[in-house]
Parts: structure tokens; sequence; C-alpha cells
């Protein structure tokens, strides 16, 4: 999830039973649903993993630098649309109104931005992860493993355990399940394509849930717009869903007089208007530009254009929520819509694309920048077992934290988790600025700026944790730090103060040479490859395959054994060793090595970032029309 739930501190707002419908049979319209749905993402993940190169870091992890910009597009939306963004957005935009869906309006901005200054900057840097690029550009390891252990903490304890909760959330109440075998169930099911066939599987079944979420939702906004009587009837009706309990001389519970503007008083608005313009784009920077659950969708592109083309159809995307989940959030404060199969068949789309996206990002976090730290002479087949077993791990792990997730009171997890990527995420953002904006920047500057920034988060952190807010209509005794200075604004202070000692360290250390820069920084992007060619970056994409010897063999026979059992374990241990090479993406017979010419010549394929004109100017004009559609957005519902 992005900066509209986990990451940014948008405090959610659970779903109440009167949204959802109370638990019961579905009927046969709402099982046919969900059986076409199953079908049609068991077929794609299938299908997807069978034609997937998955026998190399490129392969498995960057599907081959094949992919095309539609499907980058469709899965950069809804690698960010988890279940809990889902539910998240549509319980705040019942509680507050309008205001919630700038952040999803904000990422557009930044998906240009991804596509157009970091990206190219990635590619021609030759990296697979986010700290691998930071290891490249600052040298040392400290940085490197700092930004990935961080990394794979977040996942694990946020964003997978926000998609979870809302997802069991969901299906417990809108269909009385068992919430800890229905919601293992979809994590084995997740994890079975992603380990098959990594990223290629991930974006193709992610292109399909993209179709499946906006159109089934938009199918249920349509349908609740007509019902309330259009946008002049939700404004209407919002402002007259005032519940039956409220507190007795105060505004709780009762809808905003501010419901229906984006901007609000900088004050005393419940998301100031400069914090949503400005703290929130240094959490969007982290999350669409940085974060590699995204940037390894943009990294999978055939070639900066597909890249950038992809951006583009993912801000148009990113456009939508606000009418299909803020808008229809609102409407549920009236009136429950119905078709409940296809909202569930919905909301399981959202969150099985995320889960995917998380678990496939996190096995390349692990086997490139952990594995690789311990085993320094791991073969490419060895990183590709690694990352596969780390996907069963994260599932088992999730598996595991749903008790607790179940036991937990309810939204106030959710408060809890999104405070810990909103006070982490700026000193990140702050960095990776300025290491591709400034060449100036050196290895102890960067990495004591992020251990002020971590230490400067974790004490607002921690005094959010131990005064957690009051309930409405109770006075607020928290100190001044929390009560007085919302979490957007701290945002934006936390990553300047980052900045200023990031600059102020370096510029008291030596300078890093200008030759070490090359295709490092956004003005040495286009350097000559001359000294990438020296040596080829740890972890580019594979160029040629390992033997099937790579992965250990199966068992031995049993010596002395009678001819009829030989057989038998031989056809046994054939099969057996046939799955192996299957789950090592060894299935196929290698490719021949690359000469050291060939090889050279390849690096230069895949850290190249020209483009064609004709091209380059398609994206550009696409580029100035969304950003036109978006300031238009923006002011109608300032």
């Amino acid at each position: 999830m992005g900066p509209g739930t986990s990451g940014s501190g948008v405090r959610t707002v659970t779903a109440p039973r009167s949204v959802l419908g109370s638990g019961g049979s579905l009927h046969a319209y709402d099982i046919g649903v969900l059986v076409v749905y199953f079908v049609f993402v068991i077929g794609v993940g299938i299908w997807s993993s069978i034609r997937a190169s998955r026998g190399t870091i490129g392969g498995y992890f960057l599907a081959g630098r094949s992919m095309t910009w539609w499907p980058i597009g469709a899965s950069l939306m809804s690698s960010n649309v988890g279940s809990g963004l889902f539910i998240g957005l549509a319980g705040t935009g019942a509680a507050g109104g309008l205001a919630v869906g700038g952040f999803e309006w904000n990422a557009t901005w930044l998906l240009l931005a991804l596509g157009w200054i970091f990206v190219p900057v990635y590619i021609a840097a030759g990296v697979v992860t986010m700290p691998q690029y930071l290891k490249k550009r600052f040298g040392g390891q400290r940085i490197q493993v700092y930004m990935s252990v961080l990394s794979l903490i977040l996942y694990i304890f946020t964003k997978i355990s926000t998609d979870i909760f809302s997802g069991a959330l969901f299906i417990q109440i809108a269909l009385g399940w068992n919430l800890y075998l229905s919601t293992a169930m979809l994590l084995v099911v997740t994890a079975v394509y992603t380990i098959a066939g990594g990223l290629t599987a991930v974006i193709y079944t992610d292109a399909l849930q993209t179709v499946i979420m906006v159109g089934g939702a938009l199918v249920l906004m349509f349908l609740g717009f007509q019902e309330v009587g259009w946008y002049p009837g939700l404004e209407q009706r919002y402002r007259q869903a005032i519940p039956n309990a409220t507190v007795p001389n105060t505004t709780c519970h009762l809808p905003r007089s501010d419901a229906f503007h984006m901007l609000r008083d900088p004050v005393n608005g419940d998301i100031p208007w400069p914090g949503l313009i400005f703290g929130l784009t240094v959490l969007a920077t982290w999350c669409w530009c940085t974060d590699q659950v995204i940037v390894q969708r943009s990294l999978s592109a055939k070639n900066l254009s597909h890249a950038k083309g992809g951006s583009v159809l993912g801000g148009y995307l990113k456009i939508l929520p606000m009418f299909f989940i803020v808008m229809p959030g609102m409407i549920s404060r009236a009136l429950y819509p119905g078709l409940r199969g296809l909202m569930i068949a919905v909301i399981l789309a959202a969150l099985m694309s995320s889960l995917t996206s998380i678990f496939n990002s996190s096995s390349t976090l692990f086997a490139i920048d952990v594995w690789q730290r311990f085993r320094r002479k791991a073969t490419e087949q060895e990183l590709m077992v690694v990352g596969r077993l780390f996907v069963v791990f994260l599932v088992v792990i999730s598996i595991l934290w749903i008790p607790i997730i179940q036991s937990s009171n309810s939204g106030q997890l959710f408060d809890y988790i999104q405070s810990v990527t909103s006070y982490l995420a700026p000193p990140i953002t702050a960095l990776f600025l300025l290491a591709i904006f400034c060449k100036r920047v050196t290895e102890p500057g960067a990495f004591w700026g992020l251990m002020f920034g971590l230490a400067v988060g974790l004490l607002r952190m921690i005094l959010e944790f131990s005064y957690p807010a009051p309930a409405c209509g109770e006075a607020d005794r928290r100190p001044a730090v929390l009560k007085d200075f919302h979490y957007l604004y701290f945002a934006l202070l936390l990553c300047g103060l980052t900045a200023i000692v990031i600059v102020t360290v370096s510029l008291c250390t030596t300078p890093i040479p200008e030759e070490k820069l090359a295709r490092l920084t956004w003005w040495t992007r286009s350097h000559p490859h001359s000294e990438l060619e020296k040596e080829a970056p740890e972890g580019t994409p594979g160029t040629s395959e390992m033997p099937s010897a790579a992965c250990p063999p199966g068992g031995g026979e049993t010596e002395n054994s009678s001819q009829d059992q030989d057989q038998h374990r031989a056809r046994r241990r054939r099969w057996g060793r046939l799955l192996w090479d299957w789950f090592c993406g060894l299935a196929g017979p290698p490719e021949q090595a690359l000469s050291p010419a060939e090889t050279a010549a390849r690096q230069r394929e895949l850290t190249s970032i020209a483009e064609e004109p004709l091209w380059t100017r398609v994206c550009n004009v696409n580029a100035v029309l969304l950003l036109a559609v978006n300031v238009f957005l923006w002011g109608y519902f300032a």
C-alpha cells in the first residue's frame, strides 16, 4: 500500500457491519462471480508462470526486462491498492469526506517523477534493488544493510499485516467464514504463483486484478450514485446522515462541514492543506519513487519509454479511487448497495495483488541485499532458490500473525502501523533525493543523516504510542508536539532536518571522485559505459543460466534392493528431481555462457536509457494531459 493508507498516517476507520452486511450464505450469482474470479486468476497465474524466464536474477526478479507499458501501469495500481486501502479509504471517506482522496491524486505527480527522474537513474546504474543502488552510489555496506532490513520489517509488520487484517475482517463480517482458514487459503494461493513465476506472473496477474478491481468498483459506484441521486444527492444525504448515538455538546460523529472540500484549514483541519500538498509529497516520494515494491515494476520495462508509459497509465488509474472508493464510502453512511459477490471479488483482487507484489519484492531484497552479504559467492541459481524459500517464510509468518491481528483492538492497530511508516519514511526520501541530485553527498553524510532521522522519527513514534489520541469528546492531554503538530507537517520537517544533517556531514568529509559517480546521479546518468564494463554490477539482470547442478540433487538409491524397488524409486526420484528443478527455475535447457564481449554488449543494452524520439514525444504529451486532468480535479474539488 502507498501513502493512501499504510505509511501516510491516515487514520483508518474500520468498515461497520451495516456497510458490509451480516454474514450468511451467498446467492448463486455471488458464488458464480467468485468462481469465475478464481478461475481467471489461477489461469493467468499458471500461464504467466509457464512463459516466465525463471532461472536468472533478471528473469525472476525483473521479468527479464521484457514488460510493456500496460501491464506495468496496471501493476503499479494494484500493487498499491490493497484491501487495507479499500476499507481504509472508504471508512475515512465515510467519516471525514473527500480530503482523503488527495492521498490518491497526489500519487499522479510522483508516478511521473518515477518515470521521468528516478527510473532513468536506476536503469543507468544497472541495479535490481533500491538498497543496491545506495551501495553503488555511496560505497560500503552499512547503508545497504540498514535499508534492506528496515524495508523487510516494514513489509512484514505493516503492509502484510494491514492487508491481511482488512481482507480477513471483510471476509469474516460479510460471509461469516472462519477468518483463520480463509485467510491462510488466500495466502497460499497468492504464494504459489509468486514462487512459480516470479515478477512476470505477479505483473500479469496484477493486470487482471486491476481490471477486476476497477470494473467491479465502478459498477458498485454507479449503483450507489444512482441510488442517492448522483453527486447533488450525495451532498444532501451525506449531510443528513447523522448517527443514532452522538456526544452531547460536541460535533463528534456528525458530518463535517468541510466534508466536500479537498483543501482544509491549515491549522485546525483534520488534513490541513499545506500538509496534504507538501508533507504528503515527502511520504509519497518514498512510496512511489524509492520503495522496492513499486520501483521493481518499472525496472522490468523493456526500455525507458515503456517505463514512462506505465507511469502515465498508473497515474490515470490512481485518479479513480476518489470516485470508486472514497465517494462510495460516503454513500455507505446512508445505504448499502448490495452485490455482495462482486464486492468480495473486488476486495479479494485488492488483497491478492498487493500481497503478491510484497512477497516478490521482499524476496528480491532478501536474496540480493541480505543473503549475498553472507554468501558472497552464491550462484545465481542459489539466489533463485533462496528468494523462493523466503516467500514461503513470509507466508508462514503471515499465517502466524493472523491471531495477533484478530485479537487486536479493531482499527487501533492501523493507527499504530501507519504511524510507524509515517515517521520512518521522510529520512529515506531526503537521502534518495540528495543521492540523485547532489554529487557532493558522501557515505558518512548519508549514514549519519539516516541515523538522525531514525532517532527523531522513533522519538515521535514512542510519544504516539505512549499518548494515544483521546476519544471524541474527551480532553486531549497529549503533548503539544502531538496534538498541535500534524503528522504531515512533522514529515516535512523531518525530511528537511535529515537533508540538513546529510549535507552538513558530507561537506565535512572527502567528496566522492567524479569517475565513481558515473551513471549513478541525474547529472551523470548518460555517462559512457566504459566504467561499468570494468566490473559487472553485482546482481545485474542475468546474462547466462547456471547448469542444473546448482541445485542439490535428491536422495540416493538404497543399495542391494530388488530391481522393482530400484525402478520404482528411480521413477519417484526422477519426478522429485523434475519438481525440484522446476522449483529452482531449471526446468528448461541451460543457455550457453556469454563471452566477455557479449556480456559487455548485454550490459550496455540493460543499462541503456536511450529512447526513440517519437515515443519520447508520445510519453511527454500524455504526461502533460494527465497533469492537466489532475490539476482540474484538484481545482474543482478544492
